[in-house]
């Protein structure tokens, strides 16, 4: 909730501020591929960034949040299918230790289509192939996003258009959140979905317990 009460900016403007945690990329251009998301309050990816180890304050943390960022920024200005310029991005500094847990939860809740846990358009945060690899798997990113020299000539798992259609069908059922307030309604009906489990599961203990 921090997290998406933080101003937008845009990819291309980000500049270096002390801080570790978690961020979200947002798409607003025309690709017809991402049209369900564009402008939304759904990302595309979210993201942490670990901070130095024993790092107690921000400071400490050093610009870590930007040093992801900008790599993201830096791939996506490279390849073709997208435009730098229609990303923007939110970023929050946690206290160290929190942010494994702030990005699953995000995960959980938006399911982005970049992110590799959709098992669907993954491979932007891959940082090339090691000579030893060259034979592996262009990752779905790079077949749809070409561009970063490493993965060119590396075989396709699949194909640009099945790929489009995977992505399709993700957003047909996955929830788009048109605007901050969804989110918050999303969060909060979460939080009361948990509390009924809660008292279903102690319903059902003490009924075992009555006929024990």
């Amino acid at each position: 909730l921090a997290l998406i009460s933080q101003d937008r900016v845009s990819l291309d403007a980000i500049t270096p501020v002390y801080g570790a945690g978690v961020y979200a990329i947002y798409y607003n251009g025309p690709e017809d591929t991402y049209a369900p998301i564009s402008g939304s309050e759904t990302p595309i990816y979210v993201g942490k960034a670990d901070p130095p180890v024993g790092a107690t304050s921000v400071v400490q943390q050093e610009t870590k949040l930007y040093g992801r960022l900008n790599e993201h920024r830096k791939n996506i200005d490279k390849v073709g299918g997208i435009n730098l310029a229609h990303f923007e991005c939110r970023a929050l500094a946690v206290q160290s230790g929190y942010q494994a847990a702030a990005e699953s939860h995000l995960i959980n809740l938006f399911r982005p289509i970049w992110n590799n846990e959709t098992k669907i358009l993954y491979g932007l945060g891959k940082h090339g192939d090691a000579a030893t690899t060259r034979a592996n798997n262009k990752s779905p990113w790079d077949t749809l996003h070409p561009g970063r020299k490493w993965a060119e000539g590396n075989p396709e798992a699949k194909t640009a258009d099945d790929i489009r259609r995977d992505v399709a069908n993700h957003f047909n059922q996955t929830k788009i959140f048109g605007a901050t307030e969804d989110v918050f309604a999303a969060f909060a009906e979460g939080i009361r979905r948990a509390d009924r489990i809660d008292a279903a599961d102690e319903e059902e203990a003490d009924a075992e317990l009555w006929e024990e």
